[in-house]
């Protein structure tokens, strides 16, 4: 499987694919960061961002795209501008019949260290010792895409299996809709 991981932001957006399978050493394929000038209007900045995440997956081909998940911060400027470069990737996959995955830094950091609450010098630390790499990736939002590709090649086939057999039993259905299974003997509605 080969994983596109973005690390959204609009000055920095980390790119790193990476490919693996569960229980197996992934391999780096490619890691960058894309950048935009905050001199730049923001629809400018959000067009260079889907150019440049467009032409990564027409030249990659990755089968998935694996974005970190928006969480709140305390600085709401800096979260709306993430979340906007989250969706303009996510735009780009959707245009290029790209499934995406959405994970929490904590669960990247999980994945990667053990640690849901590792700093970024332990991230990219454990990124360069998974992957085998010669030198550290710089900047931080290159070693958090690489993290995020190898959090989805990790965890990725398990989740959607789960999803996929919750869908399946009606537990993506409404509440209200739902039967619990037969041998409670209890139903939902």
């Amino acid at each position: 499987m080969r994983v596109l991981g973005i690390d959204p932001g609009l000055t920095r957006c980390g790119w790193g694919i990476v490919d693996g399978r569960p229980g197996a050493r992934p391999t780096a394929v490619g890691v960058g960061v894309i950048r935009s000038s905050a001199e730049l209007d923001l629809e400018l900045r959000l067009l260079e961002l889907h150019t440049q995440v467009t032409a990564l997956l027409r030249e990659h081909r990755p089968d998935v795209v694996a974005i970190e998940r928006v969480f709140t911060q305390n600085n709401k400027g800096t979260a709306t501008g993430t979340a906007q470069a989250a969706g303009v990737a996510a735009l780009a996959a959707a245009q290029a019949d790209r499934p995406v995955a959405w994970h929490t830094p904590s669960e990247v950091k999980a994945a990667i260290s053990g640690n849901g609450r590792a700093d970024k010098e332990q991230v990219t630390l454990m990124v360069t010792r998974v992957l085998g790499l010669a030198a550290a990736p710089k900047p931080a939002d290159a070693a958090d895409a690489l993290a995020l590709a190898v959090c989805h090649v990790w965890r990725g086939p398990a989740q959607t299996r789960l999803r996929t057999a919750a869908l399946a039993g009606g537990l993506g259905a409404p509440m209200a809709s739902r039967t619990l299974p037969r041998w409670t003997g209890v139903s939902a509605r």
